[in-house]
């Protein structure tokens, strides 16, 4: 929230419609019926492809409305691959996708909706994103993408995709790494099911759970923050601080997922917009440590959130205030450090890795690039109001987590 600029908050925001509850799979048939979808894809990759468990029932709840599966999304999140779904959507005469499982199904999904509308020879495409690091959106109507997560990033109520290109595709030369965004990228309805989030290896679960836990922290002190977006992602933080160390506790049972599931769902309404995101400093570390490194994007903000915050704290307010009583410490005498304690226990109690030597990240050697990857990275833009980050604090922030 940007309190300069004339007649106070602008909050933009055509969300998805929701669908939440152990069992709302079933509930796929009748939303596709809603927006006179008929024939539906199911976008996914070779794992939750093979889990009965998922399949199953989003075959149950799609009906008659199911065409056909891609189940070759991969976490590279690969142009060529969208071109292969869209090819099987020809072969289907699929009008909706249907993504099953994680950030990267998604993402791919809403990529083949927008070569689905490109009428351009797939190098020509390729030669774009390796000129802009993006592909630019037909007018008109996409192809609605329905979206069933299977994991706890918060990666579904976004208008954005990454998008990346290898040359063994012959699509470019070089390696690219980009990105697609625009508001018909929202998926038409996400589905948060416990049931199938259940059925996630618990390894897989906990690092997304930390990616979906900051989305709500940073949305609290971004400088694009709103009213709005402080009522749901406050309420969601306190369900996730609550109900996240039960995950650990008790292991993966829809009865525990149920109110993370919701918790994840609120701390991303209303996050990516327009014009604007909230996604802030944790996130712009997030992409420091895993480009170009095999460490995942949850347990790389598992190894530095407490740090960042620290960092924060030290020279803004980054409404530490608030961010306390969202995370049930109100009234702690120390907001700020109430706040470190608390995310860290989170953390802790969901058996994360606490320093970058024991994850596969940058050496210390490497930090003053990787800083500079940082600091240069779109989503410094919404730092708390106040904060001044210069090269030598972000190295100093990957040194304490080192």
């Amino acid at each position: 929230m940007h309190h300069d600029t004339p007649g106070g908050v602008r909050f933009e925001y055509d969300g998805p419609t929701l669908r939440l509850g152990s069992g709302s799979v079933a509930s796929l048939g009748p939303e596709l019926a809603s927006t006179g979808c008929e024939r539906a894809l199911v976008v996914c990759g070779s794992t939750v492809g093979r889990t009965a468990a998922v399949m199953e029932p989003v075959r149950t709840g799609l009906g008659d409305r199911l065409a056909g599966e891609f189940p070759q999304t991969t976490p590279d999140k690969r142009l060529s691959t969208a071109y292969d779904g869209v090819a099987a959507m020809k072969r289907h005469d699929a009008d909706a996708l249907v993504a099953v499982g994680g950030g990267s199904s998604i993402d791919v999904a809403k990529v083949m909706s927008v070569l689905h509308a490109d009428e351009r020879p797939p190098d020509r495409v390729g030669a774009e994103l390796a000129e802009t690091g993006t592909v630019s959106i037909p007018d008109g109507d996409l192809a609605p993408v329905f979206a069933v997560p299977t994991t706890l990033a918060g990666a579904d109520l976004s208008q954005v995709a990454g998008i990346t290109a290898h040359p063994s595709s012959s699509l470019v030369d070089a390696f690219v790494a980009g990105g697609v965004w625009d508001e018909r990228l929202m998926p038409t309805a996400v589905v948060g099911d416990a049931e199938l989030v259940a059925t996630t290896p618990e390894s897989v679960l906990v690092g997304s759970a930390m990616n979906g836990f900051d989305k709500g922290v940073e949305t609290l002190y971004a400088s694009t923050r709103t009213p709005v977006t402080d009522g749901t992602a406050g309420r969601g933080l306190r369900l996730l601080a609550e109900h996240l160390p039960r995950l650990g506790r008790e292991g993966a049972t829809p009865a525990v997922l149920d109110p993370v599931v919701e918790g994840i769902t609120l701390v991303q309404y209303g996050i990516s917009r327009p014009s604007e995101t909230t996604l802030s400093v944790v996130h712009a570390f997030g992409h420091g440590l895993t480009r170009g490194y095999g460490v995942q994007q949850g347990v790389a903000h598992a190894v530095v959130v407490p740090h960042v915050l620290e960092y924060l704290f030290e020279h803004v307010d980054a409404r530490r205030e608030l961010l306390a009583d969202a995370l049930g410490v109100g009234d702690a005498a120390e907001p700020a450090t109430a706040v470190v304690e608390t995310v860290t226990a989170v953390r802790d109690a969901l058996d994360l890795p606490t320093q970058l030597r024991d994850v596969d990240g940058p050496e210390p050697t490497e930090f003053p690039a990787v800083a500079e990857a940082i600091l240069s990275d779109s989503f410094m833009r919404n730092a708390p109001p106040g904060l001044d980050a210069t090269q030598s604090d972000i190295e100093a922030v990957l040194e304490a987590a080192y």
